[in-house]
């Protein structure tokens, strides 16, 4: 487990424990557990950022005039999971897509099912935008995550290419 999140996790508290996850908006309180995760996200897909990056991409998150939105899955009052979207137009429709850019779990608590909540969270978000569709990307190798994707929506036969600049 993530030390940060472990020494939180492992502490008495007087918040009444359940495993009821509660999903909603990062807010500024959640910034030091959100670099936890957002490091050990980074770690998971083998890269690092410069943490001016990282406080930026926090920045843009709380931002209401952005339209990048972050949500957290909290459980006992602890931030244990991150979803990071990006809403924008396309050629293809009259309004705007959702891309669920990052997606990271508490490796201690994966397969309780926030991966999951959080999901169907930004569905339930995207459908409230009036977006047409949700989508996102993953390693091929992944297949942990693959095997929810796959019961959660539909692979594509796209194939990604890259030019970095």
């Amino acid at each position: 487990m993530e030390p940060i999140l472990e020494s939180v996790m492992n502490k008495k508290s007087s918040i009444p424990q359940s495993d009821q996850i509660v999903i909603q908006p990062l807010n500024s309180a959640d910034y030091d557990n959100w670099l936890v995760l957002w490091n050990a996200y980074l770690t998971f897909y083998k890269t690092s950022l410069p943490l001016e990056t990282s406080q930026y991409t926090w920045q843009k998150l709380l931002d209401n005039s952005m339209p990048i939105f972050g949500f957290g899955a909290h459980k006992n009052g602890l931030l244990v999971g991150i979803v990071h979207t990006v809403l924008h137009p396309n050629t293809w429709n009259n309004t705007d897509v959702c891309y669920l850019e990052d997606l990271y779990v508490a490796e201690s608590i994966r397969n309780s099912g926030i991966g999951q909540t959080l999901i169907k969270h930004v569905y339930t978000f995207a459908k409230s935008k009036n977006c047409n569709r949700v989508y996102w990307v993953t390693q091929e190798e992944n297949t942990t995550a693959r095997k929810l994707y796959d019961k959660l929506s539909t692979l594509t036969d796209m194939v990604q290419y890259r030019h970095n600049l």
